[in-house]
């Protein structure tokens, strides 16, 4: 199924350069781009179930097809997908059979954890299951001491005693973390070796390779879920590539950079918000040239079929190394994003207590909402827009041979709920589930926004996947903001963020100096450096990079805190750029916590080195300088919901008639291929030289 549909074509610099695929696999569609010389061409898919690069084989063959000369080697294309394989994985708990090995004492770190209460005041609480089960957590006899001396040597009698365990309980992955193996590494190094020796098979994950940092849970908890995703990862990447013919093979990492299939494969932790980095690449992109401007001050809103991603972004890309994904702290360099069960397949229900409930349980792409005809039953948020006239049965999501949408089910399951609710009345229960699913999302935009100290009044809201643009202007007025800008092909746009991500390779070291030890010894946080931009240099040498640029970063605490801001470290490194890096770690605590400490001392706890070469050339350019017009006629008219008492006639335009300096006034809907913009009563949307809608209130403030 699918068709795929162009938008204008644009200028590639390049006319001879090979066709560039940005491919990302949603919970209901899996979304292409394709950037060739001749300008851009997209194509959305229904994602295929349980295998989801089955629709992405069958949707870069479909375009190829079209393209025979492509299949060429020095034409075929570069890929770049972002996946949800590894995110998959940790939600379901469907990972690889995985052993720790771990210094004699500390097998039981994953247990102990943190004495974190996720619900401070439940009486039971409950834990995520352990990825490694007791039986498969061994110890060996070594210890390095907390300044990096080596106080008992590693036995390697009792490296092979574990070795030969391990033999026998066919396991498909092991990790190695050693207490204080981020200072002293070679422990790890020699059972690496050993294990490669030994079991050749066996994917091995070093903690010293995955993360050598301190704190020896997280540290534990992020090895060996790498080790416990790798041969999922690796089996679904390596069949997935030879399927496909490419020039290269990328794959987007959770920090928005891209990664070589070897890197992919080997460091698997590094993909767990793969998807949705590609749409916060893509929305910054669009707004720095729509805003013109290098640093857009957004928040993101990327609602798919199964939940929603919010991001608040000012000026880049928002990075954090202290996340949770399926109850597991992950401290690897990702977005920092916050998502939500609430999607367009979002399963609406009524609870014990006869409560309205929306998510996160989702219907997905197979049986897909009631209104999709494939067997779904359950009332959905595109249940529920359908049935409120937000949506229309005669323009089928996804294209031409897109999925054709059901009325008369969506209705069906609609009112069946309602009856549940005790009599309520169809477009009545339609509205509610909308409503709670706003609320949802609504809530995640305050938690980056609100939460963090930020006003979302000073933001653009910048909507984008299949139905983000659907509620964007609800959205915006229950937050009080007064800008949304939606992308050309908003339906796509993490797609397209592939085509514009940076590669990327990130090293990493615990230092744990004080402040006044920094300033008397700048000479070993310079050689630190140096060895760590070696370390990303030749991580980026093995997938064949040699053009790049470092950034320095350090991880800084105020003594006697136990969690640390990452800020700025100036190079080359010198007693200056040390005073700089300090000051500049005032300036981000005031910024996140209101107040400074000047006073008390300060500790450099890791320093951490991203390695970046330049991203393609934007595909984006203006098609023409417009001078504001009234819109186009309507395509056509539709009955819209939004109050139960009464429909309101509204018009409804392809967006393929609206051009640059058109001017919508809502209520009115959008509708395109990859999406449908609602422009909300008492809202209206100006299309701009780039094709994009900015979206304003008829009477801002």
């Amino acid at each position: 199924m699918g068709q795929d549909h162009h938008v204008p074509p644009v200028t590639i610099p390049e006319t001879d350069a090979p066709t560039l695929i940005g491919v990302d696999v949603g919970g209901t569609f899996t979304d292409f781009v394709f950037q060739t010389d001749t300008g851009l061409e997209v194509l959305k898919r229904p994602t295929s179930v349980p295998d989801p690069g089955v629709a992405v084989r069958s949707g870069v063959d479909a375009w190829m097809a079209q393209h025979p000369a492509r299949r060429q080697a020095e034409q075929a294309p570069r890929i770049r997908h972002g996946t949800t394989i590894a995110t998959n994985a940790v939600l379901q708990r469907k990972g690889a059979r995985t052993a720790l090995i771990a210094t004699a004492g500390f097998r039981d770190l994953l247990v102990l954890g943190r004495q974190n209460r996720p619900s401070l005041y439940a009486l039971s609480q409950s834990r995520p299951a352990l990825l490694i089960p007791d039986e498969l957590r061994l110890e060996v006899r070594e210890r390095v001491t907390a300044t990096g001396e080596v106080q008992t040597p590693l036995d390697p009698e009792d490296v092979d005693r574990v070795i030969d365990r391990l033999k026998a309980m066919d396991v498909e992955a092991v990790c190695v973390v050693f207490l204080f193996s981020f200072l002293y590494p070679e422990h790890e190094r020699a059972v690496g070796r050993r294990l490669a020796e030994r079991l050749p098979d066996i994917p091995v994950s070093l903690s010293v390779d995955v993360l050598p940092e301190y704190r020896e849970f997280e540290r534990t908890i992020t090895t060996a879920t790498n080790a416990w995703l790798q041969p999922g990862v690796g089996r679904y990447l390596s069949r997935l590539a030879r399927g496909l013919p490419h020039r290269s093979f990328d794959v987007m990492q959770s920090n928005g950079g891209t990664t070589g299939l070897r890197g992919a494969s080997r460091l698997p932790v590094h993909l767990l918000v793969s998807g949705p980095a590609g749409g916060v690449v893509g929305a910054l992109n669009t707004a720095r040239i729509a805003m013109a401007t290098t640093t857009p001050q957004i928040m993101t809103l990327d609602m798919g079929g199964t939940s929603t991603d919010v991001a608040l972004c000012q000026g880049g890309t928002p990075i954090t190394t202290e996340s949770e994904i399926g109850g597991l702290p992950i401290r690897v360099p990702l977005i920092d994003i916050h998502t939500v069960g609430a999607g367009g397949g979002s399963l609406a229900r009524v609870d014990s207590a006869g409560t309205l409930r929306v998510g996160p349980g989702s219907a997905g792409a197979e049986p897909g909402p009631a209104c999709y005809g494939r067997g779904g039953r359950q009332a959905t948020v595109t249940d529920a827009n359908l049935v409120l006239g937000r949506l229309l049965p005669d323009w089928p999501l996804g294209g031409t041979d897109g999925v054709s949408l059901k009325p008369e089910l969506a209705e069906e399951a609609v009112a069946g709920l309602g009856a549940a609710l005790g009599g309520r009345g169809t477009v009545e229960t339609a509205l509610a589930i909308v409503d709670i699913a706003n609320a949802a999302m609504e809530r995640a935009l305050r938690v980056v926004s609100v939460e963090t100290g930020h006003n979302p009044a000073e933001f653009t809201l910048l909507p984008f996947g299949g139905a983000g643009a659907l509620h964007a202007c609800d959205l915006a007025q229950g937050l009080d903001m007064h800008r949304i800008l939606v992308p050309e092909t908003p339906g796509v746009l993490s797609a397209q963020g592939l085509l514009l991500a940076e590669t990327t390779r990130i090293a990493s070291r615990s230092v744990l100096m004080a402040d006044h030890e920094a300033r008397n010894a700048p000479a070993v946080v310079a050689r630190a450096v140096r060895e760590l931009t070696g370390e990303a240099r030749r991580l980026l040498e093995d997938d064949g990079q040699t053009d790049f640029a470092v950034a320095v970063s350090a991880d800084v605490r105020y003594r006697g805190q136990s969690h640390e801001l990452q800020v700025p470290c100036p190079t080359p490194v010198t007693p200056d750029t040390i005073e700089q890096t300090l000051e500049n770690f005032h300036l981000a605590h005031e910024k996140r916590f209101g107040f400074t400490d000047r006073r008390n001392g300060m500790e450099i706890v890791n320093l951490r080195v991203m390695a970046t070469c330049p991203p393609p050339p934007s595909p984006v350019q203006a098609t023409a300088t417009p001078a504001e017009t009234p819109g186009p006629d309507p395509t056509g008219t539709t009955l819209v919901w939004f109050s139960p008492e009464t429909a309101t006639p509204v018009p409804w335009y392809a967006r393929t008639s609206l051009a640059p300096g058109h001017r919508v006034v809502g209520p009115a809907l959008i509708l395109q291929p990859d999406c449908t913009t609602l422009v909300g009563p008492e809202w209206q949307a100006l299309v701009d030289s780039w094709l994009n809608l900015q979206m304003t209130p008829l009477a801002t403030p």
